[in-house]
């Protein structure tokens, strides 16, 4: 073999290595909210569902089901995008649905984090360091108190 095809067959194989352990991270982070679906009492099978995995996130996070909506709109501005290259306006529409994405799930992670009695500062790391933060949720003692952290055992506590 040239140096050519030594350099290309390190590069591959370094491609396959990272594509492996990308993998195996999103299966532990998928096996952490089957668990964390589990501890707010819902199907944890849910976790591996695309968009009914995002409709129970936001049931447990005590977030409007309607949000789901702007993750169908994303995917879908994601796609015409790939498919328009160079469309400024759809560029543009894919650029403001991205923001709006991101801007939905940081709500949507502190709502999750309040669920389970945690604070903004989890769920900054929920956003940054998922692979650590989903696990802590998961595998730690934290428990689950109601949607959106509103306990369902006062009775009169104020919305």
């Amino acid at each position: 073999m040239n140096s050519l095809q030594t350099l290309i067959a390190g590069y591959a194989a370094l491609i396959l290595v990272v594509f492996i352990i990308i993998l195996l991270l999103v299966l532990f982070i998928t096996v952490c909210n089957w668990i964390i679906y589990e501890k707010a009492g819902q199907p944890g099978w849910a976790a591996i569902i695309p968009l009914y995995s995002t409709i129970i996130r936001l049931k447990i996070a005590g977030k409007p089901i309607s949000r789901v909506a702007w993750t169908i709109q994303y995917i879908f501005f994601a796609v015409v995008n790939a498919i328009d290259r160079g469309g400024v306006i759809t560029g543009v529409l894919y650029f403001f649905s991205l923001v709006a994405f991101f801007v939905i799930n940081v709500i949507t992670l502190n709502g999750l984090s309040k669920s389970f009695g945690k604070d903004a500062g989890f769920t900054v790391g929920l956003l940054f360091l998922p692979f650590i933060f989903f696990p802590m949720l998961a595998f730690g003692s934290a428990k689950y108190i109601g949607p959106g952290g509103i306990s369902t055992s006062i009775p009169n506590q104020v919305l």
